[in-house]
């Protein structure tokens, strides 16, 4: 597995260094492919947080905690990520034994989504634009409905961006506050209602 490690507002340590590639390396016994581990380790206003994300064929596996001990955040990451892939330890394994589609670089930009994060402008200042501050680029890759809500649990997020396997349109499975999920199915052209 390849592995980049990242230091933010933190010394280089050595030994943190071997600590954290050797508890990314433990997911191995889980994944048939995991191909790259990206980890940033960084410290802001005495808060340790271990930011460790794992792809693994088609998916992506996140992991993110903050404590007191950098050594404890990185504990933690994993923790969670370990978590994730004893519940889906099955059905990853099963997904990475069917061929994987691969797509001409037309069809792998047209499934590239962009998300944008905004901050509101100043009510002094109400003509003024939001302003972004962070942007992110990532591909939706083709996927179920149920690949997707795994995903999203993959990465420890609360909605996921992807294009239905099905429709081949893009959609959204979002984690609601009762712990059910909800789907947001987006379509460049009107549907007419099945409700008369």
């Amino acid at each position: 597995m390849q592995m980049n490690i990242t230091f933010r507002h933190v010394d280089p340590i050595d030994s943190l260094k071997a600590y954290a590639q050797e508890k990314v390396e433990r997911v191995d016994k889980y994944l048939d492919q995991a191909s790259e581990a990206h980890v940033v380790l960084s410290v802001e206003k005495h808060h340790h947080q271990a930011d460790i994300t794992i792809h693994s064929g088609p998916y992506m596996l996140r992991g993110k905690e903050r404590s007191q001990d950098m050594y404890a955040s990185i504990d933690l990451a994993m923790d969670k990520i370990e978590r994730q892939l004893k519940r889906y330890k099955e059905r990853l394994k099963e997904r990475h034994g069917r061929d994987r589609q691969h797509h001409n670089q037309e069809v792998v930009q047209k499934m590239k989504w962009r998300h944008q994060i905004f901050e509101p402008a100043a009510e002094e200042a109400s003509d003024q634009s939001p302003k972004i501050i962070k942007k992110n680029e990532f591909l939706a890759r083709p996927m179920s409905v149920e690949e997707a809500i795994m995903q999203m649990d993959l990465i420890n997020n609360d909605f996921y961006v992807f294009t239905n396997s099905t429709t081949m349109e893009m959609n959204v499975v979002y984690r609601r506050k009762d712990t059910t999920f909800g789907l947001i199915e987006a379509s460049g052209v009107e549907r007419k209602s099945l409700v008369g």
